[in-house]
């Protein structure tokens, strides 16, 4: 079975460099998707608790016969539990839903810009959790540069991870040298983009760009496994999302072979500048604010 390369955080952690994603993966097909990716080699699961899914996470991980101990687990608190008592709390609905005493990564989802004060608070919260030993790890999602400063201003441990949207399409090169320069991990979310992502032109997605297709057949690899290896070989994590045993199966095919310099480049040059995803200052407590269940 393949051993999935290691990531080292800025704490020491090690980090599995690919992980499987669950947003927007129903619950009633989340246990089947981490039981395969578990039995595939994958040790990394990533969830957040606004997805509603971290109950079939954990069932999954226990399903799958593989070691608590060995599954890196990753979740996110969602806007509507920031604040430092509620993030506190937050820990504790997650925590429960896993089934877990211990979070691997627990990150904030957003950065929240219209009500900082919370996100600064919140992420104190996470600096305790660290302190008292109940996460290995803390970071953020989706923080562009001015955040970070922000954050880093009031706070004192750098976050290992900022996970944002990172597809060739949308590169976000200034917020991943801002991650470079403090010592933090970037972790693409659609690190495929695929559907998810429109480019205006005669191709829809990524996996039918005629770079990346043309660089897949040279290689004997989909169009999916050239840009995992692209974010892998530029030192992200990843965490592509699927149902789809064959297809989880399929994305982690991807440690036996090598793009060149100018693959990446060619890569590289389809960047848009467009976001596929809500637009940071967007995201406020009146437009995204939703309840997190109670464990």
């Amino acid at each position: 079975m393949t051993t999935t390369p290691q990531l080292t955080l800025n704490n020491g952690v090690q980090m599995p460099a690919i992980g499987l994603g669950v947003y927007q993966t129903p619950p009633a097909e989340t246990t089947a998707a981490v039981e395969a990716a578990l039995r595939t080699g994958y040790r990394h699961i990533d969830t957040a608790a606004v997805y509603g899914n971290e109950r079939e996470v954990g069932e999954g991980i226990r399903r799958s016969g593989i070691n608590l101990s060995d599954v890196f687990i990753e979740t996110k608190v969602w806007i509507s539990d920031f604040g430092y008592d509620a993030t506190l709390h937050a820990f504790d609905k997650s925590a429960n839903k896993l089934g877990v005493d211990r979070i691997d990564l627990l990150i904030l989802h957003q950065a929240l810009p219209s009500r900082f004060d919370l996100t600064v608070d919140a992420y104190r919260a996470l600096e305790q959790l660290l302190a008292d030993g109940r996460v290995r790890a803390i970071g953020v999602s989706n923080f562009m540069r001015e955040h970070l400063d922000d954050l880093l201003a009031k706070t004192s441990v750098v976050p290992a991870v900022n996970q944002i949207e990172l597809h060739p399409y949308f590169r976000q090169p200034d917020v991943a040298a801002a991650d470079a320069e403090y010592g933090i991990i970037t972790q693409a979310w659609s690190p495929i983009g695929g559907i998810t992502f429109y480019r205006e032109g005669t191709h829809t997605s990524t996996l039918e760009d005629p770079t990346i297709t043309a660089i897949a057949a040279a290689h004997g690899k989909t169009p999916a496994q050239v840009l995992l290896r692209w974010g892998l070989q530029q030192g992200r994590s990843v965490i592509p999302k699927s149902t789809r045993p064959q297809r989880i199966a399929e994305n982690f095919q991807v440690f036996d072979f090598d793009l060149t310099a100018d693959e990446l480049a060619a890569i590289d040059a389809l960047d848009t500048g467009r976001r596929g995803g809500p637009e940071p200052e967007a995201v406020t407590l009146e437009t995204f604010g939703i309840a997190i269940p109670e464990a």
